[in-house]
């Protein structure tokens, strides 16, 4: 009797055993994923601003070659491809092995960002928006003193 008693009892401690770790788990689990998210989010948001500030650099480095802002961001690749200056600086301006073709898309859902150029005004302006958030560069308004600001400056 007093065998099939202390069985009993591993038995029961065992099985306590088991669902105290499984608990554990279960808490450490709740509270690691979405730190992560957050983590992977904060990640993504600084790629995407990385690469809108790109594309700011790249603008005004049009602008100053030109004297206008570019039209689309297809067109500012396509400058870039096109222009024998530009093409042997990408590695300088943007960094070693940067692919341009993806200058224009925001690493968040691969979308392409928004420019809009205002240049019906004294001073051409250019909004450029990542569809996915509500961060921005530039203005349309005549506010130049919002020309090449960012939003999250």
């Amino acid at each position: 009797m007093a065998f099939s008693s202390r069985a009993l009892q591993l038995t029961i401690q065992a099985i306590l055993g088991i669902v105290i770790v499984g608990l554990a788990y279960v808490l450490y689990d709740s509270i690691t994923t979405p730190y992560e998210e957050v983590e992977r989010r904060k990640e993504v948001t600084e790629q995407t601003r990385a690469n809108m500030n790109n594309v700011r650099q790249s603008l005004i480095l049009y602008e100053r070659a030109n004297g206008r802002y570019v039209s689309s961001l297809d067109s500012l690749v396509m400058w870039f491809h096109t222009d024998s200056l530009m093409a042997a600086s990408i590695d300088s301006l943007f960094g070693a092995g940067f692919d341009i073709e993806s200058l224009p898309y925001s690493p968040r859902t691969g979308n392409m960002f928004e420019l809009t150029v205002n240049d019906t005004l004294l001073t051409s302006t250019y909004l450029l928006t990542d569809p996915d958030s509500d961060d921005f560069i530039g203005t349309l308004a005549d506010d130049i003193t919002r020309l090449n600001a960012a939003s999250w400056e």
